[in-house]
């Protein structure tokens, strides 16, 4: 595959426009100097339009596109389950989560920790979630996107991962989160097109003249056991997506930990303007959500017809850009880079205010209620500069270790997934605990966390059959009732929780009820279609 004159204009105008937009917005008024609050939660100014766009920007980067694909190639439809519950995760985040979150002015999750159970489980968490973030996320995306571009453009996988995680460090160096979701709504809509134009096009080349409605039905023809969104015990994917437990089951533990309690994706709702404007924010993103699997896996599934020899299941998605005329490929792979770099740039600036705030800060003793005006101008300078060293540091480490973790692997997608499902159980227990059960303590949550990685490990060394969305369910549940047990042998002075529930509402607007309904109708009728 290469890119014609017409595409390298395409990617080059988008990489000029989409770099000078995010500049462009991270402009301050004229005698005003960025702050932490500025370059971590975007002055808690966002609009719902920019924290929905970017709630998915975040979320959907070359592990979904790349990685969801593959799946979609080897596993199927079943796979979109992650993407549609997902839809009614955001609804319960927005209301249940978000009016304490923003009552209580969280900016981080380790900080919420800390208010909640005290500051042993804050550092602990804090050093957990920097690990993930950069051995983990930071490098699967940068490592599937360079597997992209190289399909794509020919380029040397390594130069395609340096150019990568350089341009998405550049693009919001300056601006922060503020840089970061106010131009998300662009690369969105531009994600969005792309995926629907690869789609259109695959299905039209399976249905021939007739095309594009006469190609899905000759797709789930041929294709049939692609099109189940409920795996029976004798489908070889079982074990990645064990039957009804991805409505009921474990993947809810998956989809709370992720949507609710994780950085950088609830950073964004906790940068609104308001708690409604939060709750429009997630609301928006859940119909995106709704969408995602038509412009991710449905590709993926026309590929193991267009394509069915392919080395590796996370080659499908390149496999298809290369059905794309000129024009259209530089388009869609403009759309692609841009999933790439929101993404990317989304966890750099997550990682940088955990580091921030949650330990450099702690560990210097700065705090941002200095007691005059100039120093506080000089320590919230010197807080923005840590941030940015911070970020450097991260994608020069994510950088140099993305091919020694994943340079193996066959379906990276379904290897994160289980690798977070290690600890999602704990950080889902710890913060259920911590919201909405004040008997909680900081052992209890510490158990609960320590407990949830040493029985994930045991039972995966020595049940290893046993599927890991239903480990993390079990894993779930014990480590929730240790958690229970050691809180209740040993309770908590009352002052230990400093997290007030006095004007907190859980009641949502009309608006929001409406859309809560129109989505629940929809993922009921396409699993009834499905099942």
């Amino acid at each position: 595959m290469k890119l014609a004159t017409i595409d390298l204009i395409v990617v080059i105008v988008y990489a000029i426009g989409i770099f000078g937009l995010a500049q462009w917005v991270s402009r301050e008024k004229a005698g005003h100097e960025k702050d932490s609050s500025d370059y971590f939660l975007a002055s808690k100014n966002l609009p719902w339009w920019a924290i929905g766009a970017s709630l998915i920007a975040a979320n959907i980067s070359a592990e979904q596109i790349v990685g969801m694909s593959g799946s979609g190639y080897a596993i199927g439809l079943a796979i979109a389950s992650y993407e549609w519950m997902a839809a009614l995760t955001l609804l319960i985040v927005g209301k249940f989560f978000l009016p304490i979150f923003l009552r209580n002015e969280i900016y981080t999750m380790p900080q919420f920790l800390e208010q909640r159970f005290g500051t042993r489980i804050r550092t602990l968490m804090a050093v957990f979630w920097l690990a993930l973030y950069i051995f983990v996320n930071l490098t699967s995306i940068i490592w599937l996107g360079s597997i992209a571009v190289t399909e794509v453009t020919g380029m040397n996988q390594d130069l395609a991962l340096v150019v990568l995680g350089s341009f998405a460090l550049l693009y919001q160096l300056k601006g922060g989160l503020k840089a970061v979701a106010l131009t998300d709504i662009v690369q969105v809509t531009l994600l969005v097109l792309g995926g629907l134009i690869i789609a259109w096009l695959t299905l039209s080349k399976i249905g021939g003249d007739a095309g594009v409605v006469a190609g899905f039905g000759e797709l789930t023809r041929r294709l049939p056991g692609h099109f189940d969104m409920i795996l029976s015990r004798d489908n070889p994917y079982f074990s990645d997506l064990p039957g009804i437990s991805v409505i009921v089951g474990g993947m809810w533990i998956a989809n709370l930990s992720y949507w609710g309690f994780n950085q950088y994706i609830i950073q964004r709702a906790l940068a609104a303007k308001s708690l409604p404007e939060a709750q429009r924010g997630v609301v928006f993103a859940g119909f995106l959500k709704l969408l995602i699997p038509v412009v991710i896996v449905l590709p993926g599934i026309a590929a193991a017809v267009l394509a069915p020899d392919l080395a590796k299941p996370d080659e499908a998605y390149p496999a298809m850009m290369r059905l794309l005329p000129a024009g259209l490929l530089g388009l869609v792979f403009a759309a692609l880079i841009a999933a790439i770099i929101a993404s990317t740039a989304s966890k750099i600036n997550s990682i940088a205010t955990i580091f921030t705030l949650d330990l450099y800060a702690k560990y210097r003793r700065i705090e941002t209620e200095a007691e005059d005006a100039h120093g506080r101008s000089r320590q919230e300078r010197h807080l923005v500069l840590v941030g940015r060293v911070t970020a450097i540091a991260a994608i020069v480490i994510a950088m140099l270790t993305a091919r020694p973790l994943l340079g193996s692997l066959d379906q990276a997608f379904q290897y994160i997934q289980e690798f977070s499902g290690f600890v999602t159980p704990g950080i889902t227990v710890i913060f259920l605990l911590g919201l909405f059960w004040p008997k909680a303590t900081e052992n209890g949550a510490l158990v609960g966390a320590v407990a949830s990685v040493v029985l994930s490990y045991l039972m995966y060394l020595f049940v290893p059959d046993f599927p890991f969305m239903n480990r993390m369910l079990v894993v779930f549940f014990v480590s929730l009732a240790l958690a229970i047990v050691v809180s209740l042998a040993k309770p908590a002075a009352r002052e230990s929780n400093r997290i007030t529930m006095e004007g907190v509402r859980f009641r949502t607007s009309t608006g929001f009820n409406i859309a809560a309904v129109i989505i629940i109708a929809i993922l009921i009728a396409l699993y009834a279609t499905w099942w």
